[in-house]
């Protein structure tokens, strides 16, 4: 199968503040967009959760954290745009270090936080098998819990998704495209997962 879509890289930079509300994806699209307009033209372009720890104040952020975007070849000249930048969000804000581009690695196993679907689990792996098919991935599923992200104008449901078993070629195939909606909220976007045991 011939991929169709750019070939795709992610851009990473150190990022450091907060601490973060908890529905902090769509205020940090914004804030992506405010720098980076271009960014809003691409509906698969991605934004990585970022990895943090709950507390009173609010979501954490470790040392040494990333913040990490998928983003389709021809948008990758933009992370200029974003080096050394400090990003609102809400009351707080992040302080981005110098972008650096990063190619995806074929792993034979992958994981998404949270695959946006319907609440009926069946329907969630019917949708996952036919998307996979049309990508003509075969591979094996193990659906985790169900997981919800709260924005402003509306709640987004789905499932985190472990998919192993995968040929290097599907594996990039997958990173690639990603599954399902809202990517830029940080939906449906797969990393590697070594532990298949160790859903959400």
């Amino acid at each position: 199968m011939t991929d169709t879509r750019p070939v795709v890289t992610d851009a990473v930079f150190d990022v450091s503040g907060g601490p973060l509300p908890a529905d902090y994806p769509s205020a940090l699209w914004d804030a992506l967009l405010h720098h980076v307009p271009a960014f809003g033209t691409d509906t698969s372009v991605g934004v990585l959760p970022l990895r943090t720890a709950f507390s009173e104040a609010g979501m954490l952020l470790p040392k040494r954290a990333k913040l990490v975007l998928r983003l389709p070849a021809p948008l990758a000249d933009h992370i200029d745009a974003l080096s050394g930048k400090q990003l609102g969000i809400g009351a707080n804000t992040l302080q981005l270090g110098n972008g650096k581009l990063r190619s995806i690695q074929a792993y034979p196993t992958l994981h998404a936080h949270l695959v946006s679907s319907a609440e009926d689990e069946v329907i969630f792996i019917r949708e996952v098998t036919e998307a996979l098919t049309k990508m003509e991935i075969v591979a094996k599923l193990i659906c985790g819990m169900r997981n919800t992200l709260q924005t402003p104008g509306r709640m987004i449901g789905g499932y985190s998704l472990v998919i192993h078993d995968l040929k290097p070629e599907a594996s990039l195939r997958l990173q690639y495209n990603g599954l399902g909606a809202d990517r830029n909220l940080g939906c449906g976007i797969f990393v590697p997962h070594k532990a298949i045991t160790d859903l959400d």
